[in-house]
């Protein structure tokens, strides 16, 4: 449709076709609009009965909501109107007739389960907030990617059907790779260190991960995006830096270039740009913090990780983003380096949003020797991470890294309830359709 005008760029005294769907009908007895919606607003078309075609008229009041139709007609101004401006037809064509009997109401008139938003995201994604939403991601990712090219990164894609697993055998979704048992892979962490040991150094990626963790809550999804980074030559307060930089842009963008999706989600004035380094605290600071608030049923102990009460106290006594820094080498991943003067304390580090974790980073054990102890000390066998390890033997430098969650940067960032809201068609133990 090369003559197509957007209801938002019409011209008063012009000519225009302009082609959406129909959000409402007004049949006011001898005079009848027409609210045509596209991706760019609404638009009135009126129609005086005693002095238009029948048929003209008919195609235009008689279709039902959420068909698809093309109207050709003059502009004309009318304060009345919801815009300022109006089109009279001159044709109307019905491109697509939809079913009156409709699933949910895109005008947002009247709510709907998320359930029943998900098994119908198409006619979800033509409300304005839904919609919103996503374009919010997309300036999030916009963003992401350009903080990250700043930081003189190289975008890779690494691989989605894998061997093993990131941190071994379990929480897999396992398929058959002609004949032989495969999987779909939880992170990109062990491929992106092997390009960081590479000419390119400094690397990030954006794509999905697969998680068979049997959870059922509004902020777990089995099938996420992950934002990954990694970088030779960096320690773990180097990726933090990193962190923090991507994580600010996005919000810099969001406020910037989203002023419209903000105000149609009512947060014109609630987001703002994180202001000034993100507190740093050490899990020993951290557990104490989480004690003092005298919010839990039991007090934390050195070793225990952080339970979903205990973040969410320690969320609101921060009151802002943080790091969690030093954490217990017993409950960080093998590929995590402890250390070198407190061999029980790893140099693992979380991103907290006051709501929930956002980042899981730190600096990799690069050394062969270690990294194979490491393996073994978790009860993994080396030997089926021969293509990782053996690269360790070869030069590797010191480096760091981290994984941060796409869509619990959106949820935290717009005040989410779920995090379904933040993807398209969420894929979770109950949802695999559509």
């Amino acid at each position: 449709m090369s003559d197509r005008t957007y209801a938002a760029e019409v011209t008063v005294g012009e000519t225009a076709t302009v082609a959406g769907w129909v959000h409402e009908v007004r049949d006011l007895g001898g005079i009848a609009f027409l609210i045509l919606r596209d991706r760019t607003g609404q638009l009135q078309v009126k129609f005086e009965k005693d002095e238009m075609d029948d048929d003209l008229v008919e195609a235009g009041t008689g279709a039902s909501r959420e068909s698809v139709v093309r109207v050709t007609g003059l502009v004309e101004e009318e304060p009345r109107a919801p815009t300022g401006v109006e089109v009279v037809p001159e044709t109307v064509e019905v491109i697509a007739e939809a079913d009156p009997e409709l699933p949910l109401d895109p005008s947002g008139k009247v709510d709907a389960e998320i359930d029943t938003r998900l098994n119908n995201r198409t006619l979800d994604l033509r409300r304005d907030e839904a919609k919103a939403i996503f374009e919010i991601r997309a300036e999030v990712l916009r963003a992401v990617r350009e903080a990250f090219r700043e930081t003189d990164c190289t975008e890779i894609t690494t691989p989605k059907i894998v061997a093993t697993g990131t941190e071994g055998g379990t929480e897999l979704f396992p398929i058959t790779y002609f004949g032989e048992e495969a999987f779909m892979n939880q992170s990109p962490q062990l491929f992106k260190q092997l390009i960081a040991g590479s000419g390119l150094e400094r690397v990030f990626e954006i794509g999905p991960i697969f998680r068979a963790e049997e959870h059922n809550t509004p902020r777990h999804l089995n099938e996420a995006t992950s934002i990954d980074f990694e970088g030779a030559f960096c320690d773990a307060h180097d990726a933090m830096d990193v962190a923090e930089a991507v994580v600010s842009a996005a919000y810099e963008a969001v406020v910037e270039n989203c002023t419209d999706q903000l105000e149609t989600l009512g947060l014109d004035e609630e987001i703002a740009v994180p202001d000034g380094d993100f507190p740093r605290l050490t899990y020993e600071e951290a557990i104490e913090r989480v004690n003092a608030t005298g919010q839990l049923d039991e007090q934390l102990v050195w070793g225990d990780d952080l339970s979903t009460e205990a973040e969410r106290a320690l969320g609101e006594d921060v009151g802002e983003f943080y790091f969690i820094t030093d954490w217990p080498s017993e409950i960080k991943p093998f590929y995590i380096k402890d250390h070198d003067d407190e061999p029980d304390v790893s140099t693992g580090f979380d991103l907290m949003h006051p709501r929930m974790e956002l980042v899981s980073g730190g600096q990799r054990e690069h050394r062969y020797d270690p990294l194979i102890e490491g393996f073994e000390q978790q009860g993994l066998d080396p030997e089926q991470f021969a293509y990782y390890t053996e690269m360790f033997r070869y030069g590797m430098p010191p480096h760091a890294g981290f994984g941060l969650g796409g869509e619990r940067l959106v949820m935290t960032m717009l005040g989410l309830e779920n995090i379904r809201e933040a993807v398209l068609f969420p894929r979770d133990r109950q949802r695999l359709s559509p």
